[in-house]
């Protein structure tokens, strides 16, 4: 992947379930080296969206690119390229936080050297150095979401998916969180963001989309999405693009 190829390109997915139709023609694309926020009621399609992007589910139609790679064909490829941060956490409290990254720093069969070089960098990177050798079960809540984000970034994914990752956050660590997003970006990585909080995404992304019924509703930066619905925050505008009331995505 390349910066003038899309780190993410969806053209009308589908996905139902039995007669609950989840996702009915969606289309979306995410430039490289940006933020994309996928916003919506709970049942929108947003984790389900996230879920066939990252491999972990089939669409029933449509296509879906990742990292230039379609995810029916090239399904390994894909998954050397990604990143998955989901709403629950995936570290293992019976291990350490620096046994947890090596954990999946052999999954991603790095070489010895390299193993120990990327949990050290992971480690320092998100202020778990002093803390590396204590078990996981040990750890704030903050500190475990820190871990699980430093586990996904071992294998230096080209993309990240982080499905709604500061939910149960207090507000300190959530703003954390939030530079360690932009410190990645400017770094080249994409992120596709989903989020139950209306002002990370208005932080975070370059894009917003709206979801709403398995299709996508509205999308543009958040000043191009506040002007066309005459809000002033973005729980305004999905108030008023929506019809549903904030308070479901706070």
């Amino acid at each position: 992947m390349n910066l003038t190829t899309p780190a993410i390109e969806v053209a009308a997915l589908r996905k139902a379930y039995g007669d609950q139709v989840v996702l009915d023609g969606l289309d979306l694309t995410v430039p490289a080296g940006t933020v994309y926020a996928l916003l919506g009621p709970n049942g929108a399609g947003k984790t389900t969206t996230v879920n066939i992007c990252s491999t972990l589910l089939a669409p029933d139609a449509g296509t879906v690119a990742v990292a230039g790679h379609d995810v029916r064909t090239r399904s390994d490829a894909v998954r050397r390229s990604i990143g998955l941060t989901g709403q629950f956490s995936a570290i293992d409290e019976l291990l350490t936080g620096r046994e947890n990254l090596r954990l999946m720093a052999d999954l991603a069969h790095l070489s010895r050297p390299d193993a120990r070089a990327r949990v050290d960098e992971q480690l320092a990177r998100f202020g778990l150095t002093e803390a590396a050798d204590r078990r996981a079960a040990t750890y704030s809540g903050g500190m475990k979401r820190r871990l699980d984000l430093a586990m996904t970034l071992v294998s230096r994914p080209q993309v990240i998916f982080l499905d709604e990752p500061t939910t149960g956050l207090d507000p300190r660590s959530r703003r954390d969180l939030w530079q360690i997003v932009r410190e990645l970006v400017a770094d080249g990585v994409t992120i596709l963001l989903t989020t139950q909080y209306l002002e990370e995404a208005d932080q975070l992304a370059h894009t917003v989309g709206l979801l709403d019924g398995g299709r996508l509703v509205a999308e543009g930066t958040p000043a191009e999405l506040k002007a066309q619905s005459g809000g002033e925050t973005l729980d305004d505008v999905f108030l008023a693009l929506t019809g549903h009331a904030a308070e479901v995505v706070r």
